[in-house]
Parts: structure tokens; C-alpha cells; sequence
């Protein structure tokens, strides 16, 4: 009797595939909300231009490949970022008003030109470190720009002497432009002095002017 002997080889065992873990809806929206905030502070300091995609990702702790599950282009999340920061400033400002409801418009120009707010265009006034680039964007960004802009507008005419809204409005508009003028200036000189001199300057300018017209 002969014996035949098979030499049965076992096949690998295929690794088993992890399972690919599903985001909730709940983590999905945090983590939305994660980047718009990241990229709103980010966009004020380096401007549109000056941060890309995977960036802006790696800041918000994701990877580059999750970005488009969350927004359709770079431009809609531009846009929702000056959304977020003005939505920001306008919650700061009307606190801010709160606390000083003795003096509200003061405090209010004081913070707007004090040292600290040009020096974290990150956290402040988004015209003053966007508006040229904002200028050169498409509708979705500058109708978010202009949405801002009237909102904080309309918190500054209800802190303005007149007699009348369209008086009201007028100071507002003209402080405003002001206080985003020096601020953009302030920061662009290389020049300590003259930089200090433009904040306390127009600050004091603006106080007294508002002051005179009670």
C-alpha cells in the first residue's frame, strides 16, 4: 500500500478590516464649528491668502481629506468665518455696553483703540485685517462682510446722540469707518510711536466729538 503525502499549506489569515468608526451627528457639527472658528482667527491673522486648506485643518486638529465633507470650497468657509467673526465681535461689543451703561460709547472706543486689540488682529475687528482682501472676494464673502458690517453699525447708532435715526446712523457710519481706519493704519506703520499716537488720538477725537453733539 503506498501512502501519498499532501503537503497542505494553510493560506494566511487575511487581517481583519477595522471596522471604519461612523462620526455622529453630534461630533460632525463640533467639529464644524471647530474649524469655522479656527479659520476665523486664522483668516485675521494671515489673511485669505496667507493659509491654505490643509492648514487650517491641521489648526483644527483634522486632516486635510475631511474638509470637503464639511464645506463646499474654500470660499464658503471664508464666508462663514467672517460670519463667526462678526457674529463674535457684536456679542463682545453689546457686553461690553453692559457693563459700562454709564458711559457705553468711552468704553467702547477705548477698547476699539487700545494697544491690545491691534495687537491680536486674530481676536479683533475683522475689516481692519480682511477689508482690502474681502474687497477682491466673490458675493458669498462680501455679503457676509456686509452683513457685519451693518450689524455693528446698528449697535453703534444706538449708542449716538440725534435727534433723529438717520442722524443716529450718520455718527455711527462715521465712527465706525474711524475706528476701522486707525486701527488698519496702527497696524500697518512700523512706527511705535505713531501708532500709539493714532489710537489715542482718534479715540479722544471721537469721545469728545460725540460728547459735544448731546
Amino acid at each position: 500500500m503506498t501512502l501519498v503525502m499532501y503537503d497542505v499549506k494553510r493560506r494566511p489569515d487575511r487581517k481583519r478590516e477595522e471596522p471604519k468608526m461612523k462620526v455622529s451627528r453630534e461630533q460632525a457639527a463640533e467639529n464644524r464649528e471647530r474649524i469655522v472658528d479656527v479659520a476665523a482667527t486664522l483668516f485675521r491673522e494671515r489673511g485669505f491668502d496667507g493659509i491654505g486648506v490643509a492648514d487650517l485643518m491641521k489648526n483644527a486638529g483634522m486632516t486635510h481629506g475631511g474638509f470637503y465633507g464639511h464645506f463646499a470650497s474654500k470660499e464658503a468657509l471664508m464666508a462663514q468665518a467672517c460670519t463667526r467673526a462678526f457674529a463674535t465681535l457684536v456679542d463682545n461689543w453689546k457686553r461690553l455696553i453692559a457693563r459700562n451703561s454709564d458711559a457705553p460709547l468711552p468704553a467702547l472706543v477705548a477698547s476699539s483703540m487700545s494697544a491690545r486689540h491691534r495687537d491680536h488682529a486674530g481676536q479683533g475687528c475683522v475689516l481692519s485685517a480682511l477689508g482690502a482682501d474681502a474687497a477682491r472676494q466673490g458675493p458669498e464673502v462680501r455679503e457676509a462682510v456686509t452683513a457685519g458690517v451693518q450689524a455693528q453699525i446698528e449697535v453703534l447708532a444706538g449708542l449716538m446722540p440725534g435727534k433723529s435715526a438717520a442722524a443716529r446712523r450718520e455718527k455711527a457710519l462715521t465712527t465706525y469707518a474711524s475706528l476701522v481706519g486707525t486701527l488698519l493704519i496702527s497696524r500697518a506703520v512700523n512706527d511705535p510711536a505713531l501708532s500709539e499716537e493714532l489710537l489715542q488720538t482718534t479715540a479722544a477725537a471721537l469721545v469728545q466729538q460725540t460728547a459735544a453733539k448731546r
